[in-house]
């Protein structure tokens, strides 16, 4: 469970918030095949970032940055070999 690290009742409202949010805008991109797992890797990093977001689009932008910047290094990586 992501979220159970979140003990401010803020926090844990804004990660509610943005997981769908973000879900929404990524999901597409995502293989069917590995949907779970990249929904699950993304909670996490909601989570993770959740105590020092401003609000919740600030959560879900530096959210976002982090989960595609993740995603075009393991592109980069792979294209490599």
């Amino acid at each position: 469970m992501p979220f159970s690290s979140l003990s401010d009742p803020s926090d844990l409202a804004r990660a509610y918030a943005v997981m769908d949010a973000a879900w929404n805008e990524v999901e597409d991109s995502v293989p069917e095949a590995k949907r779970e797992a990249e929904r699950l890797r993304l909670a996490y990093l909601i989570a993770g970032c959740a105590p020092s977001a401003l609000d919740e689009d600030d959560l879900k932008r530096n959210v976002l940055l982090l989960y595609r910047a993740r995603a075009s290094q393991t592109m980069g990586v792979q294209g490599v070999r």
